[in-house]
């Protein structure tokens, strides 16, 4: 009868030491899972980001419903990917005059009665610390007809959203410079989203111009960054 108790109790006792074993290293394997917690600092600011502002976002368009604002009047729209050799890639940072990681982009095409009305393109450019998301249109002449943002990521400077920031890329072809101080007047805040944005829109206009424009015989001569750039004078009277 001891023997039986004996050996009851020292079966329980592993069984209690297997659980305790099993719920240890399933603990462990959670925390490892867990992804430590990414630290920002903002030389702005003069400190840390706080988690809030690193998780902020704001979404206000998906692609699709961005691209019915691009084309409202358009018949039909679809969308294709537009992908770029070594050699194509390398045209574009040359005239543009930065490098740049992405080897293709959405592409959005309106169109009427077979007749093209537009393109559209999204882009996803780096802001202050994070990602900004946004759709640039462009007529079938090579002007920016619209420019939305779709989704929002910095914790400030949410202003190139709005319509009195944005309507400054209208009008724009690839011969504008695009820049701040020469064309595109800046938010105090948010010059870095600012920035993005603006050589966002100068890409999509050499893409635009290089890979639909050219091929019908339209575009510009424009071959390296700067050298046949609109002055600031031109810009703004719109020569």
């Amino acid at each position: 009868m001891l023997m039986f108790i004996h050996s009851s109790i020292v079966q329980k006792f592993f069984l209690a030491s297997v659980m305790i074993f099993l719920l240890g290293t399933g603990l462990s394997s959670l925390q490892a899972a867990e992804p430590h917690p990414e630290k920002i600092w903002d030389q702005e600011l003069k400190r840390w980001l706080t988690p809030e502002e690193l998780g902020h976002m704001e979404i206000f368009f998906t692609e699709n419903e961005a691209a019915k604002v691009m084309f409202p009047d358009s018949e039909h729209i679809r969308r294709e990917t537009l992908s770029l050799s070594a050699e194509q890639k390398d045209l574009v940072e040359q005239r543009i005059g930065w490098k740049f990681p992405e080897t293709s982009f959405p592409v959005y095409i309106g169109e009427t009665q077979g007749k093209i009305d537009g393109y559209a393109l999204v882009q996803n450019t780096i802001g202050k610390h994070r990602p900004i998301t946004y759709m640039v249109g462009v007529d079938p002449e090579g002007e920016v007809t619209n420019f939305e943002v779709l989704i929002y990521r910095e914790s400030r400077g949410n202003e190139i959203a709005t319509k009195r920031f944005n309507y400054q890329y209208q009008g724009k072809d690839a011969r504008d410079p695009i820049r701040i101080n020469r064309d595109i007047i800046n938010i105090s805040g948010a010059t870095m989203s600012v920035r993005s944005a603006s050589a966002g829109v100068k890409r999509v206009l050499v893409l635009v111009d290089e890979f639909y424009l050219k091929p019908l015989g339209l575009g510009t001569n424009t071959l390296v960054a700067g050298s046949t750039e609109k002055g600031f004078l031109e810009s703004l009277l719109g020569f």
